[in-house]
This record gives structure tokens, C-alpha cells and sequence, in this order.
């Protein structure tokens, strides 16, 4: 009997880091001592005007700020002199972002919760709201960039505005802002708030040739393979008069994510029970009770019952460039350049109870015929059954099961190209102009994602744990890497593509009218058009099951193995030399196979925004007390166009929806920040916001079908038409948001804030169906149906619309950091910072944890350094349904991240560090219904790199 469980060795690497890092604290006082006269150059940045007039003081006692400490005090800088509610990640050098991922490096922010990817950062969550409400800039020009999962049910293949972080090395940006409240001269859009990433630029560092290269090799503890980590900068500047800077990364590496999984679950009635006994499936191994549960209430099984692994050789290439100009001391042209490439070659193992002639995806299975073997014409035998007080199967062992071995391989290639040119003229001391005209494309192409199915024959014994959140499979007298077990099935053929293009305009107007007063105005265009579609070439259209099914596969596979158990997988290449097969979506160059029939998520959306704003900024003194802020009113057009395919039956293509959307407004928004003292900040804003419909509403693709058709293929006079459609005449999500906060600001990087906030969210959308209307009203191709005239009755039209209402999100973030330099030495170089965010939202809104919390504890020295990250995020929903046993609710249990990296000057211009990720391989589990059972479980262990730096 094989056991296979969901558990992974720890590394001897990790030890070695966790040493290292405890090493270098304890050595601290003799490194400090020894290393006391020597002080590697100041960061890229340029330094705050009131640290360089300490640096002069001859205070012995005073804090050297570089590296992690600069970055921390170069952030918070910028978070108190705004006027909004802003928080900052600043680079702690050149080339040399806090953390190796843009999202990782969000998620210490108070307000911010991240989803991670074979243990990298993904997608951000944001103040209370999904991916999809918090939008992203690139150099002040919006970005959108979507890139493969690994997984559906974590948003395979999406098409939306979330922004994937993991497109970019995080090693190209000098700086990502959060911009927590809205001012009218920010463009509209991103309700929960909007990230900002920058590029470096020539100016950014003192004049002169600057450069430096970075080289870091690593592993992972289940992969074991070399991922190297390259990062070149060079940086020109003249006189900042003229200037250009280049920058290249590229990393290379594999990944996995391992464990057990379902598909949710089949709902198995009193009848689909008593036709499986009746069609031969064996029960008589249980007791009378509990046959008479089975046969006469209403069960629910796991289906799939899978061990799974996604592995994945990742290849990312990101290359910037930025030109500044100063032709005039009061004239600045910067031109930004920015291509990213991700490329991900990705294998899928799976094994999984797949029956041929029984309920769902369960263990239970009835006799098949030809042309399957022998083997396969005998029925399951039921030797066990558990169920919990839903009347959940939590464990079943069963004889003679039909599982399936499914190889997925795929190709992803992901490509992003920014262009911006940025323009700033200071035409008096008075006014000023500035703004950006750019231009964007994000592709993202899979030329292949193929499937190649085997099936087998077993025994299985599936136990989910009493609460159904666990899983463990064992299969008990069977040999899973035993090919006589395993018979070929068919390939399964798929392509996908996309494509995103984005070009803006953008000019502001600044005049100050006096020291208290400046007025602001401007104007903004922005035209955004996605368009893609996906194929689906399956064994049954493409002839493959014909010339495959039952046949033996000896010679046809591979032994796969992960922490999980080692069970056979299918080989590509030799499967495809035996049958003469290749990838494809049509028939071979010998005719057989059929034409494609499913072809789907056909659709192009254009959405053009005409936006200009009017906005009051104000710093002076009341009542004694220094107090700034803005004001002012944001008005937009937008108008939307959408086609979409049209599909029948079996995907049959019946024309195309031309559908335009049209909706405009104006938001207020006010700031205002009083400054109590030199250190303590109170900050108000009362704003109004709008975030754009989902894409996938959005657009018009659709379908039409009617329950009777005359012969010559028309819609009889008496049949019930169902047709349905993307509406892209939805009107955005409004919000009208209050936030409070106050901060206190001490010593060289100490901070204290507390803040609340208060959302009220209208327009959320709901597909509802409307019925008996003429066809005239549906939006659809009057010749999509064959007979149908405009005034023909639909019996039921679904469309996604606006529903009334208002729908609450309200918060509170915590956010502390302080160097303890009040300790005595060696313990004053000891620093921390951490946050707090608890969000409490209607639960219509989804994707966000109730509450999460960020530490960092760090030590640095002028030499070296070292530090340790813990982000946590509790238990969230990514939908919800009222049934207590329903796939439309689902989520993810709460999660702890444990990061770490140090670091060490061996010159003023040589560093050696290390980094650690998902140091305690967390593992990341996903459920589903009220009762939270088990759907997904994965790890995907942890990874540690060392690498060196060198700067010019």
C-alpha cells in the first residue's frame, strides 16, 4: 500500500541562510568596531536638504542613513510633504528595489494584500477592494498587463484591469507610490486607490558616469535548479543638461506548486445513486445503513480527487531606457522607454479520478465498453463511505476506480512596450505646464496549451479529515508507475491570445496666484482597446480519441514524481511519432480530424475618455497652525464600443454584436492637511472616484438558441428563445470615500499613523434576466437566429446591469516604524516597521481579508546588514453563494509569508547578499461552500539566492 502526503524536507540551504543572518547579528560589535572609518557612498537618490545639513554637524553620536534606512527615510519624506495620503517604496540604491518583486515590496504598506504565484507576488488587493479596483501607473501613464496562472480557478487566462506585478523585475524601479486618496488632477479611475512605479532617470543622480551590475544565482527547494538573476544599470549625466539611462534585467527559473486538489464537488441525487447500482456499480461491501444512504439521500462527492503539479521554466527580460533634456534652464523633455518580455514554458501533471461511465469526477464508476480493455469493462467497487453532517463524502474507498493521467503542456510569451515622453515648462515664476502624450501594448499569446489524457485502473482511498479541509490519498494494492494500469485516451488541442493597446495624452496648467494660492487645470484623453480570443480543438472534434482510446501505452510515458507520490504521465513527443500528431487547431495534411467548432471569448472593446479638471491648492497658516490641501471638481465622457461573437449551439458562430455604451460626470474631491506641529499631521479628504466595469461584462459577445427549430434549420413559431450578452453600456462603479488620519514623525525615520476610512460604493452590476421581449431589444444580429424578425419574442435575455444601492467598506490601518537607536550599541542599529489594516465590507465585495498585518525587523550597519519580513493575511472570499454547498462560494484560507535578505559591503562599491522567499514553504489553500471544504492545496517551496554587486 503507497501513502502520499502533502509534505516537503526543509532544505539544508535554508538553515544555511537563517545561520548566516544569525551569524552576522552576533557578530555586529566587533564588525562595527572594526569597520568604523569606512563608509560605503551615499544611495542614488539625491539626499534630503535637512539630512545633509546634519551629516555636516560634528555629532558622533548621529545616524548614518544608507541602504534599507535611506530607502525608509527617502519614503517617508514624501508621505509627509503630500498632500493626499500617500505611501512610498523608494530604492535603497541604484538597480536595487527593497524587495526582488514589486508586489512583495507593496504588501509592507498598510492597506495592502497581495495574492502570490509559485510563492511570488501576483496581484495587489487594496483598501478593502479587488485586483480590479486598484489601477497602476507606469511613469504616470496607466498600464495594463495581465500574464498566465498557472490555475482557473485563480484566474486563468484573464482578461480584466487587475495588473499582474510579476510581468516586471522590480529591479527596473527607483520608486511604486500608493496614492490612498483622490485629488481632481489625478486622472479618474481606481477606486481603491493608485499605484505609481517609476523608472530611474539621468537626473536622479549626480552628474557624471554612473553604473552598476548585479549577479545572483539561486535555488529552490523543490525544484533544485540554478535560477540566475542578472541587473545591469548604466547612467550619463550632463550638467543635468542632457542626460540618458539603461537599464536590463534578466532572470531565468523554475518553479513548482504541488499538492492535492478537486474540482468542487458532483451533487449526487437519490436517482443518479440508484442508475449507478442498477448499471453495475458494487455496494454491497457496506453495511445495510449505510446502502441505504447512499441509495436514498441526496449526497455530494469530491470530484477529481487529484494529485497535482505545475511546473514551470520561467524566462523574464526587462529592458528600460530614459532621455532627459534640459534645453532651456526652465524647459524639461524626458522621454521613458520600457519593454518587458515573460516567457513561461509550463508542464501540468495530474491524476485524478476521471470515470467513463459514472457521476461526475468521483470515485464511482460503472462498466465501460468498447474500446476500452477488459479492465475497464467492470464496475467500482464501494468498499467504504464517510459522510459529515452535510451529507459530504469525507472519505470513500473504493476498488476498480477509473482515474485519468492528464500531461498539460503550454507556451505563454508575455510582451509589454511603454513610451512615454513627459514635458514640464516653467514659462514664469507664476505658470507652469507639464503633462506626458504615450503609447502602450501588453500581448499575451499562448501559441500552445495542449492536453494529452491516459487513463487507469485502481484502487483509492481519499480522506478529506472530519472537517473536509485536509486531504490525504492512498491506493491501496496498486501500482501507479505500472504501465500495464494505463491505457491512451486523445489529445486535446488549445490556443489563446490577446492583445491590450493604450494611448494617452495629458496636459496641466499650474499658476500661482499668490504664496497661499495655486490654480490648477487641465485636460486628458485616453483610449483603450483589447481584443483576443480563445480555441478549443478537443479528441473528439480532432479525431484523436478515434485513433487513440484503449489503445496500450506501454513505451508511451514517463515516470513523474513530486512530494505528493510518482504516478505515469503521458510523453509528448513519443505520443506524437506513434499517432503521426502534432499541435493543431484543424484537420492534417491527410484530411482526417474535423474542422474547429469552439472558438470563444471573441470580442474587442474600445473605450475613449475625454477627462479635464479644475483644482485649487492652497498653504498657509490658520490659527497658528501650517495648513495645505486641495480642492476641486474632475469631469469625464467616456464612451465604449464593443464586438462580440455571437454563438449558438455547439459554438456555432451566428454573427456579431456591435454594441456602443456612452456615460459621463463630474467628481469633487477635497484634501486637506493640518500640520499641529513640526511632527504631528491630521489629514482629511472627502473625495469622489469611479472604477470602469470589468471587461469581461463589458463586452458584447454573446449567445442565442431556441428548444425548437423547423427543418430547414428556422426557429419554430412556438419556441422559447434564450439568448444573453456583455453589456457595454454599463456605467462605472461610483464611490464617495471620507478618510482620517494622523501621523507623528520622530527622529531620523520614526513614524506613527493612524487612519480610518469610509467608502460608500454604488452601481454594482448583476446579470439579470428580463423576460419576454421583442429580439429588437437585445443588442443581437437580427440574423443570428434563422426566422427571427425584430418583433419576435425572446423568452429570456440575460445582460449584466447596474443595480441600485450602496454597498459599505470600512477600514482602519496602523502603520509604526522606528530605528532604535535610543538602545545602546551594538543594539541601536536594530529597526522595525509594521502595519495593521482591518477592512469591513459588504460581502458582495470580494478578495480582500478582513484583516492582515506586516513586520520587518531589520540590522544595519555602514557594512552590513540583515533583515526579516513577516506578512500575514487572514481568510478571504473570492465569491459567495447563498447555498450552503455551492462552487460559487469560494476562497482562501489566511496564509503567513516569512521573507529574509542581507547584506554585505565588502568595498564601498562591492555588496554581497542574500535573500531568502517563503522561508516556511507556506502553503496556499483554496476552499469551497459555507463549510469550507478543501479545493486547492498547493506549496511551492522556498527559494534563496546569493548574488554580487558592483557599482561605478
Amino acid at each position: 500500500m503507497m501513502h502520499y502526503f502533502v509534505e516537503a524536507a526543509r532544505p539544508n540551504f535554508k538553515s544555511l541562510l537563517l545561520s548566516t543572518v544569525a551569524v552576522l547579528v552576533a557578530a555586529a560589535p566587533t564588525v562595527a568596531l572594526a569597520q568604523a572609518a569606512t563608509e560605503p557612498g551615499q544611495a542614488a537618490a539625491a539626499p534630503d536638504p535637512a539630512q545633509a545639513q546634519t551629516a555636516a554637524e560634528p555629532d558622533p553620536e548621529r545616524i548614518v542613513v544608507t541602504g534599507f534606512q535611506r530607502s525608509l527615510q527617502e519614503a517617508r519624506r514624501l508621505k509627509k510633504l503630500s498632500n493626499i495620503e500617500l505611501d512610498v517604496i523608494v530604492a535603497e540604491d541604484m538597480a536595487k528595489f527593497p524587495e526582488l518583486n514589486l508586489a512583495e515590496s507593496l504588501q509592507r504598506l498598510p492597506g495592502v494584500q497581495i495574492t502570490r504565484e509559485a510563492g511570488e507576488g501576483r496581484r495587489i488587493s487594496l483598501r478593502g477592494l479587488g485586483p480590479d479596483f486598484a489601477r497602476v501607473q507606469l511613469n504616470g501613464m496607466e498600464v495594463l498587463g495581465n500574464v498566465d496562472s498557472a490555475q482557473d480557478s485563480r484566474g486563468q487566462r484573464s482578461r480584466d484591469r487587475s495588473f499582474d506585478f510579476n510581468i516586471f523585475a522590480s529591479e527596473l524601479f527607483s520608486k511604486a507610490q500608493i496614492e490612498k486618496t483622490y485629488e481632481a488632477a489625478q486622472q479618474e479611475g481606481g477606486m481603491a486607490g493608485t499605484v505609481g512605479l517609476f523608472t530611474g532617470k539621468p537626473f536622479d543622480y549626480a552628474s557624471g558616469t554612473k553604473a552598476v551590475v548585479s549577479a545572483k544565482l539561486g535555488t529552490n527547494q523543490y525544484t533544485k535548479d540554478a535560477q540566475p538573476r542578472l541587473v545591469g544599470l548604466f547612467s550619463e549625466n550632463w550638467n543635468n543638461t542632457f542626460g540618458i539611462t539603461v537599464s536590463a534585467t534578466y532572470s531565468k527559473r523554475r518553479t513548482t506548486e504541488e499538492g492535492h486538489d478537486t474540482y468542487n464537488y458532483t451533487d449526487l441525487q437519490p436517482a443518479d445513486a440508484q442508475a449507478l447500482v442498477a448499471g453495475g456499480l458494487d455496494i454491497s461491501h457496506l453495511s445495510a445503513a449505510d446502502q441505504a444512504h447512499f441509495l436514498n439521500t441526496h449526497t455530494y462527492f469530491a470530484d477529481g480527487n487529484r494529485l497535482s503539479s505545475w511546473d514551470a521554466r520561467q524566462e523574464r527580460l526587462g529592458l528600460t531606457g530614459a532621455v532627459q533634456w534640459r534645453p532651456a534652464d526652465n524647459l524639461l523633455f524626458t522621454l521613458d522607454l520600457l519593454h518587458s518580455q515573460f516567457t513561461t514554458h509550463r508542464d501540468e501533471y495530474h491524476f485524478a479520478t476521471r470515470p467513463l461511465n459514472g457521476a461526475g469526477s468521483t470515485t464511482l464508476d460503472d462498466a465501460a465498453g468498447a474500446p476500452w480493455p477488459a479492465a475497464y469493462q467492470s464496475a467500482a467497487v464501494v468498499n467504504a463511505l464517510t459522510f459529515d453532517s452535510n451529507n459530504y463524502a469525507t472519505m470513500t474507498n473504493v476498488s476498480n476506480v477509473t482515474f485519468g493521467s492528464e500531461h498539460r503542456r503550454e507556451l505563454n510569451k508575455n510582451n509589454f512596450n511603454q513610451g512615454a515622453l513627459t514635458y514640464k515648462w516653467d514659462v514664469s515664476d507664476k505658470f507652469k505646464i507639464d503633462g506626458h502624450v504615450g503609447a502602450e501594448t501588453s500581448k499575451y499569446d499562448t501559441p500552445y496549451d495542449d492536453k494529452l489524457y491516459m487513463r487507469a485502473k485502481g484502487n483509492l482511498v481519499a480522506n478529506y479529515g472530519p472537517t473536509g479541509q485536509s486531504a490525504s490519498f492512498s491506493y491501496p494494492g496498486t501500482n501507479l508507475t505500472d504501465p500495464s494500469i494505463y491505457t491512451l485516451d486523445d489529445f486535446y488541442y488549445r490556443s489563446f491570445y490577446n492583445e491590450s493597446k493604450l494611448y494617452e495624452g495629458t496636459v496641466n496648467l499650474h499658476y500661482t496666484v499668490d504664496p497661499v494660492f495655486t490654480i490648477r487645470a487641465g485636460a486628458a484623453y485616453h483610449r483603450f482597446t483589447q481584443s483576443g480570443a480563445n480555441y478549443f480543438y478537443d479528441g473528439n472534434v480532432n479525431g484523436t480519441n478515434g485513433e487513440m482510446r484503449g489503445k496500450p501505452a506501454t513505451g508511451l510515458t514517463d515516470v513523474y514524481s513530486n512530494a505528493s507520490g510518482s504516478w505515469l504521465v503521458g510523453d509528448f513527443d513519443k505520443t506524437f511519432a506513434a499517432f503521426n500528431e502534432y499541435h493543431r487547431l484543424g484537420p492534417k495534411a491527410d484530411g482526417t480530424g474535423g474542422a474547429i467548432q469552439d472558438i470563444e471569448q471573441v470580442f474587442t472593446i474600445k473605450e475613449g475618455t475625454f477627462a479635464g479638471y479644475a483644482q485649487l491648492d492652497w498653504d498657509t497658516t490658520l490659527f497658528g497652525k501650517h495648513v495645505r490641501g486641495n480642492v476641486g471638481l474632475r469631469g469625464y465622457d467616456t464612451r465604449t464600443e464593443s464586438q462580440g461573437w455571437i454563438q449558438g449551439n455547439s459554438y456555432a458562430y451566428l454573427g456579431t454584436s456591435d454594441v456602443k455604451g456612452h456615460y459621463s460626470g463630474v467628481l469633487p474631491a477635497l484634501n486637506a492637511v493640518v500640520e499641529m506641529s513640526p511632527e504631528l499631521l491630521v489629514r482629511f479628504a472627502a473625495t469622489q472616484n469611479l472604477n470602469r466595469p470589468p471587461l469581461s461584462s463589458l463586452a458584447a459577445q454573446g449567445s442565442a438558441s431556441a428548444d425548437q427549430y423547423n427543418d430547414d434549420g428556422t426557429v419554430a413559431a412556438n419556441a422559447k428563445i434564450s439568448a444573453s450578452r456583455g453589456n457595454p453600456n454599463l456605467k462605472p462603479f461610483k464611490d464617495t470615500t471620507l478618510d482620517f488620519a494622523v501621523e507623528y514623525y520622530f527622529g531620523k525615520i520614526g513614524l506613527l499613523s493612524a487612519g480610518v476610512f469610509q467608502k460608500w460604493i454604488s452601481n454594482f452590476f448583476d446579470t439579470v434576466p428580463v423576460f419576454n421581449i421583442p429580439f429588437s431589444q437585445t443588442g443581437l444580429p437580427l440574423g443570428s437566429l434563422k426566422g427571427v424578425t425584430p418583433t419576435t419574442n425572446v423568452y429570456e435575455f440575460d445582460e449584466p446591469l447596474n443595480q441600485s444601492g450602496i454597498k459599505p467598506v470600512t477600514g482602519i490601518e496602523l502603520a509604526a516604524q522606528s530605528q532604535f537607536s535610543f538602545l545602546p550599541k551594538p543594539f541601536d542599529k536594530l529597526g522595525a516597521l509594521a502595519n495593521f489594516t482591518y477592512v469591513h465590507a459588504n460581502s458582495a465585495i470580494t478578495g480582500i481579508s478582513p484583516t492582515s498585518f506586516n513586520a520587518t525587523l531589520y540590522y544595519e550597519t555602514k557594512i552590513w546588514g540583515a533583515r526579516v519580513a513577516l506578512n500575514h493575511r487572514s481568510l478571504y472570499y473570492n465569491g459567495h453563494n447563498d447555498a450552503p454547498l455551492s462552487a460559487g462560494t469560494q476562497g482562501y484560507f489566511g496564509s503567513t509569508y516569512i521573507d529574509a535578505a542581507a547584506f554585505w559591503n565588502i568595498t564601498p562599491k562591492f555588496q554581497f547578499t542574500l535573500d531568502g522567499i517563503n522561508l516556511t514553504n507556506q502553503s496556499n489553500t483554496q476552499f469551497w461552500g459555507q463549510p469550507h471544504y478543501l479545493y486547492n492545496q498547493t506549496r511551492s517551496g522556498a527559494t534563496y539566492l546569493a548574488g554580487l554587486s558592483y557599482k561605478f
